[in-house]
């Protein structure tokens, strides 16, 4: 990981120190929290890649984009790139006593199988799920797995050994991902496949967010209806395309509130209103409280310990 940021957030990019030509890295969570410096591991991370963590033992509180997730036992936590997060801590502060494998990759790692496009979607989905009482360390043995496979790649000898073995971590990687596309999900919207019209939605979405927020300039560059568009993020998200563009602009607003000095009006431009007073019209009626008021409570929250 490489520290390129000089914000309240730090942005860490990909770079393996040990393998430069893979995608991917595999490590225990003590190991993970042995390498990260103080100011890191204190502050919140936002990673330009992905970063599994697959618990079998332990106790810990993360927060992904200002939800707090448990890790326990049977815990799967995906941080997917851009998502703001603390690492998993402890009731001190401290970073948790995970028994975890912490898997990091890109966004270009994993295979690009047609058949397994139905089943994964990488960018979408919740950060925590659990594996069943039934089976509870089958994702963590497949993520062993790859764990080992990587060290094991460490002592391969000949260009063609090693290829064979990066291309087996693509492979063993697929089936980690496959296992936890299975794992139980709340019944609801967004408990069933992701269809193309919503990928293709929110993709522009996450571009062009700031520039607008009419649902219809999204419809006419996409050659969609706006009915489509709306009936496939109803079908994902339960929410229509109009309220899934809103809590975009609206969590884009919360992280510039809490992780950064800029002013209340800059943030309001920089997402996109002109004028301050519509932009903090908006951001009451998305999330119930004013801006300077949710950065008041946010901030004053981070500097209590947690569970006080």
């Amino acid at each position: 990981m490489v520290d390129f940021g000089q914000s309240d957030v730090v942005d860490l990019g990909y770079a393996n120190p040990d393998r430069p030509y893979l995608g991917l890295e595999a490590m225990s969570f003590a190991q993970l929290r042995s390498r990260t410096k103080q100011r890191v591991a204190a502050s919140p991370i936002r990673a330009g890649f992905h970063q599994l963590t697959v618990v079998r033992s332990g106790h810990g509180r993360a927060v992904v984009d200002f939800v707090p997730q448990d890790c326990r036992p049977g815990t799967v936590l995906h941080v997917r790139p851009g998502q703001v997060q603390r690492l998993p801590a402890r009731t001190d502060g401290r970073l948790a006593d995970l028994d975890a494998v912490v898997l990091l990759f890109t966004a270009d790692f994993p295979p690009r199988i047609p058949r397994m496009f139905p089943f994964l979607d990488l960018e979408f989905g919740p950060s925590a799920l659990r594996t069943p009482n039934g089976e509870p360390n089958g994702v963590h043995r497949a993520a062993v797995e790859i764990e080992a496979e990587y060290r094991l790649l460490g002592t391969t000898h000949g260009e063609t050994a090693a290829r064979v073995s990066a291309e087996l971590l693509r492979q063993l990687l697929a089936a980690l991902l496959l296992r936890i596309a299975r794992l139980p999900r709340a019944p609801g919207p967004g408990s069933a496949e992701v269809g193309e019209v919503f990928r293709t939605f929110r993709r522009e979405v996450e571009r062009n967010f700031a520039a607008t927020r009419d649902v219809q300039d999204f419809a006419a560059l996409l050659g969609y209806a706006p009915r489509t568009l709306t009936r496939a993020c109803l079908a994902a998200t339960g929410q229509t395309a109009k309220q899934f563009l809103d809590a975009r602009v609206a969590l884009e607003a919360k992280r510039l509130l809490v992780h950064t000095d800029m002013t209340v009006a800059a943030i309001g431009r920089a997402i996109g209103f002109s004028e301050p007073t519509n932009f903090g019209k908006f951001f009451a009626r998305e999330t119930g409280t004013t801006p300077g008021a949710f950065r008041t409570r946010e901030n004053t929250a981070r500097l209590e310990p947690p569970d006080a």
